[in-house]
């Protein structure tokens, strides 16, 4: 890709601000987006993780913000705390790099909403926020929706889901009609798109199509037991391999607490990771498990969404995924750059076709293994 950034219409001050963040050529993506999204067209982009979404919306964002103007123009919209503040740090960043005078804020709930009140009355050109709390300071009329001239969804997948999507239709509801907006994700469903169609005025679809690449340095490991046995395996497994860190993935948001708690009553440091998470019990879970004083994090696949933790050895999958892809992130984030990792799946009789589906898909070798006095085998076929 020749393309640089002064190409795709982006002005010398951001160019130049991306040069010292060591960004120098748009990935595809970037490439893609930026032009269209100056030229205020509504946007849905599909690529997948680390491709370099986030860039791809604040660009545009950032050259489109009149910044002698002390009123809002932008709002992000992000499922977790971690990805608003990650989407907040990378605008914070490229402020200070480029000269850009862009101000911003984070919104997010379990917060005090006070200090949020009175980050607003400074008036941020870029709002960055969880769904929720959005809604509730616009009703508050702490937010100047009437002068947002951008909404950016990230993680359209999980915002426009069923539990979702009221949230954020009525946000884009406060908004005037003719304001822009750009939906982004890794993974795009029919409905989701079905749905963004309905919100949107005449959206450009961006696809990036990616080959489905799996780390070699990670070894697959499958288990079998009965469905109520699987917390059981869980701690034997725990105790053979004693990991430094590792991330145990439940389907369902509502069994996480349960499993924490059964793991804490077989003495193993473990704490939880879910989206009703008080944001101080979150950060110190985070904390903890970063410093290496727990070995186990318990989360969904949307409460894991914008970690970026080191050092992860194992990941446990107790539920497998719904959806095959997520097999794929779920494994990706232990074996890191040149680090070995383990993806072990714990799976009822039923779910062993899962296993075979994945090896058959991603071309993987999951390996079939017992626990056997406290030792790894192989499992007897």
């Amino acid at each position: 890709m020749d393309n640089l950034f002064e190409e795709i219409g982006l002005s010398t001050s951001i160019v130049e601000g991306l040069k010292k963040l060591g960004i120098k050529i748009p990935t595809e993506i970037q490439e893609k987006v930026v032009p269209l999204a100056l030229m205020n067209n509504d946007i849905i982009g599909q690529s997948k993780t680390g491709s370099g979404k986030t860039l791809a919306y604040l660009l545009p964002s950032f050259q489109r913000t009149d910044t002698e103007k002390r009123e809002m123009q932008v709002i992000i919209l992000a499922p977790t705390h971690e990805l608003v503040m990650q989407v907040y740090r990378t605008i914070t960043s490229l402020s200070e790099a480029s000269g850009v005078k862009v101000r911003s804020a984070a919104v997010i709930g379990d917060t005090n909403i006070n200090r949020q009140i009175e980050k607003l009355r400074e008036k941020p050109h870029i709002i960055v926020g969880t769904p929720g709390r959005t809604l509730e300071l616009i009703k508050r009329k702490k937010i100047s929706a009437h002068t947002i001239k951008t909404i950016v969804i990230d993680e359209a997948d999980k915002l426009l889901d069923v539990n979702n999507v009221k949230v954020v239709k009525d946000i884009i509801k406060t908004t005037l009609r003719d304001r822009q907006l750009m939906l982004f994700s890794a993974t795009m469903s029919l409905k989701t798109l079905s749905t963004a169609k309905d919100i949107m005025k005449n959206p450009h679809i961006i696809r990036i199509d990616s080959k489905i690449e799996v780390n070699p340095n990670i070894n697959h490991y499958y288990f079998t037991c009965e469905q109520r046995d699987k917390i059981e395996i869980l701690r034997k497994l725990v105790h053979a391999i004693n990991p430094d860190k590792s991330i145990v993935f439940i389907n369902k948001s509502d069994d996480i607490n349960i499993t924490t708690s059964k793991l804490k009553y077989h003495k193993i440091k473990v704490e939880s990771l879910h989206g009703t998470n008080i944001k101080e019990d979150r950060k110190k879970a985070l904390q903890d498990f970063r410093l290496g004083k727990l070995q186990l994090l318990v989360a969904s696949d949307i409460a894991s969404r914008g970690l970026d933790i080191k050092g992860i050895t194992h990941v446990f999958n107790l539920d497998i995924p719904e959806q095959s892809i997520s097999y794929l992130h779920r494994v990706g984030r232990c074996g890191r750059g040149s680090n070995h990792g383990t993806a072990i799946s714990i799976v009822s009789p039923r779910e062993v076709s899962l296993i075979k589906q994945y090896e058959k898909k991603f071309k993987i070798k999951i390996l079939h293994k017992s626990v056997y006095k406290g030792k790894i085998v192989d499992a007897k076929e």
